[in-house]
């Protein structure tokens, strides 16, 4: 096991590091001007699609359904090999109509229908927050597998609540500093870059640690492999390609990243390869990791299948490899909660808020202090965000599965929402399939419409 106080100095210079970067590009803008690194940040950036579901859950995953893994990395492939040129479209038409967000853009589309706008930013806070939660509970989760301490947690005890606060005081320092959403976030993207390459080079230590752990026991490998990989696909599997396949186009952080962020519609082109490259490398990982990790621990014993990328080298005596593993599972879920806190706070403002303060300002100098006041409100915001996703889970858990055990005044634990819906990345999965219910089949018609609908609409350009 790894002491506390090892894992939270190691925390907190991760944290200061990633603050170093973001404050250095705010100041120092080093790639919008560079052709060569522009579009190095900008695929990197994007795999901020990669969240801690990718990063824990895709293991879990393949123990439990073998090549049930795989669609959420083929889905973004074929968008990238067959589909990219719907991300340049959609930067172009977001860069002439100054687009800041998903909801924006839809109500672009439309003659820029304030309902429209509005409905899209509450579908996108009903499906996200949870999606949040998962990641403040993974970052959780890890920590009490590098501790070993998995009993119930107070309020003000669990770490969940630190790292969301964390994460939100980031958010709110490097994407919340102008009113004008069109201007680029260069610290916060460079900063999402080096957390990309910090979980990659994380998931390879692992895999590669894993691969040569597994190449002196060829026997028990074999069995390992035949028990992961005999069946057929699950249930699921086209379903699940299609939705992670829409995925970089309609979650709030992917369009964010991949169309308003854009500084060069061209960086589309050479990010499809970089892109994918990383999505292949990191996905090659998954295989060695959780073979090993049924060869050592087994399938359904006392060791979680999602925390095998941090059992298997705990397991074999390697803590520093562990922190490593801990570091880039961090990432994954920070980068994931603070582009979304961005995107979310922007249209929570733009389309729900900023609406009803304009209506009620009657003068230009009312008018613009309602700019100061939108800044703070996106500030509340992602604020509130951060404690809403860290509450939520547990009030979802005592609503949707009241037949699981209470331990806690809290409610049940991640570890039995877990065990009841078969793993980190299924409760993922329901989340993710609850949000694209709603926005990614909306969007997904709107966007099949488009081209009609702007040369009817005399609004809709």
């Amino acid at each position: 096991m790894v002491s506390s106080w090892i894992l939270l100095l190691v925390s907190v210079a991760y944290a200061a590091l990633l603050f170093g970067v973001a404050w250095w590009g705010d100041r120092r803008p080093m790639y919008p001007d560079r052709p060569w690194l522009r579009p190095v940040v900008y695929s990197l950036a994007l795999a901020v699609y990669c969240s801690s579901w990718t990063f824990y859950g895709a293991v879990g995953t393949a123990v439990r359904n073998g090549v049930g893994y795989l669609p959420i990395y083929i889905g973004p492939l074929l968008l990238l090999l067959f589909g990219w040129r719907i991300i340049e479209r959609l930067a172009l038409i977001a860069r002439s109509q100054n687009v800041v967000s998903i909801a924006d853009f839809i109500s672009s589309r439309f003659g820029r229908s304030r309902r429209l706008a509005a409905l899209v930013a509450i579908i996108a806070l009903i499906g996200i927050i949870p999606y949040l939660a998962l990641q403040y509970k993974a970052v959780a989760m890890s920590l009490q597998v590098l501790t070993g301490n998995t009993g119930p947690t107070g309020f003000f005890t669990d770490p969940a609540l630190y790292v969301a606060l964390l994460m939100a005081l980031f958010a709110t320092l490097f994407g919340t500093r102008q009113v004008d959403a069109t201007e680029h976030h260069h610290g916060m993207m460079l900063a999402i870059a080096f957390e990309s390459v910090i979980k990659l080079l994380a998931m390879l230590a692992v895999g590669v640690f894993a691969y040569l752990w597994l190449s002196n026991r060829t026997d028990a490998v074999v069995e390992s492999v035949h028990t992961l990989f005999t069946g057929l696909p699950p249930v699921g599997f086209i379903s699940q390609t299609l939705l992670s396949f829409l995925a970089i186009i309609c979650l709030p952080r992917q369009f964010h990243v991949a169309v308003v962020e854009c500084g060069d519609v061209r960086d589309v082109r050479r990010a499809r390869w970089m892109f994918g490259g990383y999505l292949v490398l990191i996905s090659g990982m998954v295989l060695p990791i959780a073979t090993a990790g049924v060869t050592l621990f087994g399938t359904g014993g006392s060791v979680a299948d999602d925390s095998m990328v941090l059992a298997l080298p705990l397991a074999e005596g390697r803590n520093a490899l562990a922190l490593i593993a801990y570091v880039g599972g961090f990432s994954a879920a920070t980068g994931m909660v603070i582009v979304s806190s961005i995107a979310l706070a922007t249209m929570v403002s733009n389309d729900l808020v900023m609406p009803v303060l304009l209506r009620r300002s009657g003068d230009h100098q009312e008018a613009a202090d309602v700019a100061s006041r939108v800044l703070w409100i996106r500030r509340l915001a992602i604020l509130l965000l951060a404690e809403d996703g860290k509450l939520q889970i547990d009030d979802a858990v005592q609503q949707h599965l009241p037949e699981l055990p209470m331990l806690s005044a809290k409610g049940p634990t991640l570890r039995q929402l877990m065990a009841h819906t078969g793993g980190y990345a299924e409760t993922g999965q329901i989340i993710f399939g609850s949000l694209f219910i709603g926005i990614g089949c909306f969007a997904g018609t709107l966007l099949w419409l488009m081209g009609e609908q702007s040369g009817s609409k005399p609004g809709a350009n």
